[in-house]
């Protein structure tokens, strides 16, 4: 019988192959990431979905609306993906956004359109409007708040 000592390779001489092209992979893919923009785009929604106040009024003024209600009925309180599914642009200095997310009624859903700008520590909203979806017949643009352009 042999007593020879049996040294085991370390880990990264055993896992090389593999994890060389894989750190290669994540860093060409966060170089793109940042260099594309979309690192942006994800920070867009990012604050859109942390900042529950953007959508809190226009969800209340929408809910008081006859013509909303009338169309679409009770609306559903918004999901936690509702922000993920529509469209969010936030200004270069995060002072004003541009949104889009699907809300839904009891009769039907609609596209809620919001233009907001921060002043003095809240949201001053320049443009509310549902884009009635379904029902079918009543498609249509409903404007809680007009903007001023």
């Amino acid at each position: 019988m042999s007593s020879e000592l049996i040294v085991e390779k370390s880990w990264y001489k055993r896992n090389w192959k593999w994890f060389v092209p894989m750190f290669l992979f994540v860093f060409a893919f966060a170089i793109l990431l940042l260099s594309s923009g979309l690192g942006g785009l994800l920070g867009d929604y990012g604050k859109a979905y942390s900042d529950s106040s953007l959508y809190a009024i226009p969800m209340e003024k929408v809910n008081r609306n006859s013509r909303v209600r009338k169309i679409l009925g009770k609306i559903e309180p918004m999901g936690t993906m509702a922000i993920l599914n529509g469209a969010i642009h936030y200004s270069e200095d995060n002072k004003s956004v541009d949104s889009t997310i699907k809300i839904f009624g009891e009769n039907g859903k609609a596209m809620l359109d919001i233009s907001a700008e921060w002043i003095n520590g809240a949201w001053v909203y320049n443009k509310i409007n549902v884009r009635i979806k379904s029902p079918i017949e009543n498609k249509e643009i409903i404007s809680i708040i007009k903007s001023t352009d």
